[in-house]
């Protein structure tokens, strides 16, 4: 069961993390998946890292970590598949 729930954040965490990039990406859906995961993951390090990963109520701060982590993730991976794929531009 956690496995689903990390791929049902990584959807919904990757993709408010595109909505949040200016532009648009071209990277496929399962890709904004694994990088809202990835994201999601590094967020919670660091938040256990400067110790608000466990909090009573909603952990809003771990939160919005893991949608920094995932914003910077897509970002950088949206570059990273451009530069793999060629950046989208036509060959003539």
């Amino acid at each position: 069961m956690s496995w689903l729930w990390a791929i049902i954040v990584g959807l919904v965490l990757g993709l408010l993390a595109r909505a949040i990039l200016p532009g648009k990406q071209n990277i496929p859906l399962w890709l904004t998946v694994v990088f809202g995961i990835i994201g999601s993951v590094l967020g919670n390090a660091v938040a256990t890292w400067i110790g608000v990963n466990d909090t009573k109520g909603i952990d809003w701060i771990r939160h919005l970590l893991q949608l920094i982590g995932a914003v910077v993730v897509v970002g950088v991976g949206d570059m990273l598949w451009n530069s793999i794929r060629g950046g989208g531009k036509r060959r003539t």
